[in-house]
């Protein structure tokens, strides 16, 4: 897992997210987590997949939803 330093935070932004964080039950820490993920991964995003799998909908209506082949396979031989 990554870890960041932020620098030169205002005291005053270092108490508000301390508020806040006591507000929620959690550390100041988690609450910082918690902030950063929700705005770099926010609820309702596009994910990549799903709007490639919508637009073969509307282009043909390709059924993405094939059964994948689960048996075992043998590793590649070099040789």
């Amino acid at each position: 897992m990554s870890s960041i330093t932020v620098r030169n935070l205002p005291e005053e932004t270092h108490r508000a997210l301390r508020a806040r964080a006591a507000l929620a039950g959690r550390s100041t820490e988690a609450e910082v987590r918690a902030i950063l993920e929700s705005i770099a991964r926010p609820e309702g995003r596009i994910k990549l997949g799903s709007l490639l799998a919508e637009i073969g909908q509307q282009a043909g209506g390709f059924d993405l939803a094939i059964e994948r082949d689960k048996s075992p396979t043998e590793p590649i031989s070099f040789e």
